[in-house]
Parts: structure tokens; C-alpha cells; sequence
């Protein structure tokens, strides 16, 4: 298992950490703990370095979950760096920072357009370059109001956090769950929800920004009608 300190913690920027195992296909490393989030959820996996005790870098060129639940493999850039790593080595595992807060940020900015339309969510992907819902609804959405709304929202600094339900509340509260295409994890026992307060609360386990004033300038780019029962809102920032 790996120890996911993003959940519980979307700022850090890096960890000590040890090697548990290198895999061979694809080439990858198996860390006890992490601050490198897995692709998931639509949301794309981080990137970043694994910093050794010499001081020499690693390049990480992405996240995904193992094959075997609970655990995370950083899939490196340059796979002769697998040769670099033993099991047991203690390292310190580092983030890029710029793609994490650019993905946070999209990623509240989703659940912002989830209060303004309110159907269900049936495809989500959480790039650092833009964010994309598809909505199940068949009425055209006007890009303006859109834009306007999310503007509101973003400036009334409300705050975003989480907080772990069971399983069984989760099943007695259906009406939490707005993604057609992604279910919450099951298994653990819990389930992460998401809270922007007077805002949104749905279950989650992505990063995000803790007010949503952090999520700054984001508009609609586009709007367009996928099939007679998919309406697809493309997100961008405006910085």
C-alpha cells in the first residue's frame, strides 16, 4: 500500500519517502508514501522529480495506480533511471507544483459548473490546460451565463475542504453522486467527499484549491452539443 498524503493534503510539494519497488513494464517506482497524484477520477496524473541523497534528480513524467489496489508507480521519463533506484533507498519525492495547482484549480472550477447545471455528469477530464464536462441534459446552455456565474462564485471566496463518509452513509445519500461515468472508489470503507461550502458536496478524490477564490479567471471556451443528450463544456484560464 501507499500512503496518499494528497488526499488529506493538496499542498504538499514533496515528501520523504522509500522505494519499495521498481517495476519493469512500465517503468516505474512503487514508493511507500507520496504527494504524487495517480491519474483518476479524470483527472491526469502529476509530474515531477524524485530527488536521491547524492542530491541528483529523476524526472517523473507521470502518475497512475498499480495493478494492485492502494498502490501508486511514478512512471519515469528516462527509463535507464530504473537502474538509479533500489528497494529500500530513501528519497525524496517532489511534485511539479506549477501542473498540481493549474490542475487544482480546473478541477474546482469543475465542481463550480456542476452547481450551475445542475444534470448529470456523464465524462470529465482534468488537464493543466483545460477541463471538460459533459453533461447528460438535452437544452442548450448559453456560454455568457455560464461565464458570469462562474465569475460570481469564484469571487465570493467560498471555502472548499473534505471530509471521509462510510460506505453505508454514501448508499443512504445516492443523490451525492453526479457522475454517470465515474463512480466513487469502493473497498476501503470510506468515501471522500468534496464540500465548497453553500456551494457544492459531492463525493471526490481529487486535488483542489482551499477557497475558491484560488481558483481565479476560468471561462467557458466552449460549448457543443456531442449527441441529442450530451451538451460538452470546455473550461480555460484566462491567465
Amino acid at each position: 500500500m501507499t500512503e496518499e498524503l494528497f488526499r488529506e493534503d493538496a499542498r504538499m510539494r514533496e515528501c520523504a519517502a522509500r522505494v519499495m519497488v521498481v517495476d519493469a513494464q512500465p517503468v516505474g517506482v512503487q514508493l511507500d508514501r507520496t504527494v504524487f497524484y495517480p491519474q483518476g477520477g479524470g483527472q491526469a496524473g502529476d509530474a515531477g522529480h524524485l530527488r536521491l541523497a547524492d542530491g541528483s534528480l529523476v524526472a517523473v513524467a507521470d502518475t497512475r495506480k498499480g495493478s494492485t489496489p492502494g498502490t501508486v508507480v511514478h512512471l519515469l521519463a528516462d527509463p535507464a533511471d530504473a537502474g538509479r533506484l533500489q528497494p529500500g533507498m530513501a528519497i525524496t519525492a517532489v511534485i511539479d507544483w506549477e501542473r498540481r495547482q493549474r490542475h487544482m484549480r480546473f478541477h474546482t472550477a469543475t465542481h463550480l459548473l456542476c452547481a450551475l447545471v445542475p444534470h448529470p455528469v456523464d465524462g470529465c477530464s482534468i488537464t493543466a490546460a483545460y477541463a471538460r464536462l459533459d453533461f447528460h441534459m438535452t437544452e442548450p446552455l448559453d456560454k455568457e451565463a455560464l461565464n458570469a456565474g462562474l465569475a460570481r462564485l469564484v469571487a465570493a471566496s467560498h471555502p472548499v475542504r473534505h471530509r471521509w463518509i462510510s460506505d453505508a452513509e454514501l448508499d443512504a445519500s445516492p443523490q451525492l453522486v453526479r457522475s454517470m461515468s465515474v463512480q466513487p472508489p469502493r473497498g476501503s470503507g470510506r468515501v471522500r467527499l468534496l464540500e465548497i461550502e453553500g456551494v457544492d458536496l459531492q463525493p471526490c478524490g481529487g486535488t483542489h484549491v482551499g477557497n475558491t477564490s484560488e481558483v481565479g479567471r476560468v471561462v467557458v471556451t466552449k460549448i457543443e452539443k456531442k449527441s441529442a443528450s450530451t451538451r460538452r463544456v470546455v473550461l480555460g484560464l484566462a491567465d
